[in-house]
């Protein structure tokens, strides 16, 4: 089957408006994308049937079921109920992660790696995370809350050991041209970034922070909660504020051995 053009691929309004396709060709480039149509078929059927299982017996035909969809998944992850899974063969997940009730996990792009996440890994319920052909690495034992949303069409790495509060939103990429001469906003596909967005090893984002494209986060960090972090934050760094700022280092609790590598 002929895929529609990247542009409009990676772009919900653009599957939709693409009138001469088939119902069955925009679902197939919403969900799958490039997967081959008898993998998707296998994924369909399995989401179908027990996507939305409850008890025991859903966690269970879930996490027997479920490897036949992912690229990689590791040994004893957990998926709760209706958890939305968007072009799976663009997703690799980590021993013993645990997703929760009716999160989203979205791998959307035509050249991009995809979704990667680590081993021990804790997703709350109601996150999303979404990728507009970039990509997004979560490392070991993160832990997101619930209602969170992390949207990537460039590239998106969290450090292991990070806590992340609920309804934090972290976003690369996403930017729009608003020059005299742009396309209008609507017509564009959001793909400017100021580059990578990176969050450090061993970090503490609060509830309700926001952290936009290229505004990266050193390791160590504390992110108050509703902060709307929009320039780079250094290491062993206390932030909060609209925009935030540093109000404290945190370097001088830390050994001099520390400190001097």
């Amino acid at each position: 089957m002929k895929t529609m053009d990247t542009e409009q691929s990676l772009k919900v309004k653009g599957v939709a408006d693409v009138s001469h396709a088939s119902a069955f060709r925009k679902y197939r480039d919403l969900y799958y994308g490039d997967m081959p149509i008898g993998r998707a078929i296998v994924c369909e059927l399995i989401m179908f049937f027990f996507s939305g299982m409850g008890g025991a017996l859903g966690l269970f035909f879930r996490r027997k079921l479920y490897p036949l969809m992912f690229r990689r998944i590791g040994r004893k992850v957990v998926f709760g109920r209706n958890v939305v899974i968007r072009h799976p063969h663009r997703i690799n997940l980590g021993d013993y992660t645990i997703i929760d009730d009716n999160c989203v996990i979205d791998a959307k792009g035509t050249n991009n790696f995809g979704i990667e996440i680590g081993e021990r890994v804790y997703i709350g319920r109601n996150t999303i995370l979404y990728t507009k052909n970039g990509n997004l690495r979560i490392g070991k034992d993160v832990s997101i809350s619930s209602n969170c949303q992390f949207v990537s069409s460039n590239d998106m790495t969290i450090g292991p050991y990070t806590v992340i509060g609920a309804y934090s939103y972290l976003l690369s990429g996403g930017g729009y041209d608003y020059g005299p001469n742009a396309k209008r906003f609507s017509e564009q596909n959001g793909f400017i970034t100021r580059g990578p967005l990176v969050i450090g090893e061993n970090c503490w984002i609060g509830a309700g922070a926001i952290i936009l494209d290229a505004a990266s986060v050193g390791e160590h960090c504390v992110i108050a909660a509703g902060a709307v972090v929009n320039k780079p934050v250094p290491a062993h760094s206390i932030a909060g504020g609209i925009p935030a700022r540093v109000i404290k280092s945190l370097e001088e609790d830390l050994p001099a051995h520390k400190v001097s590598s």
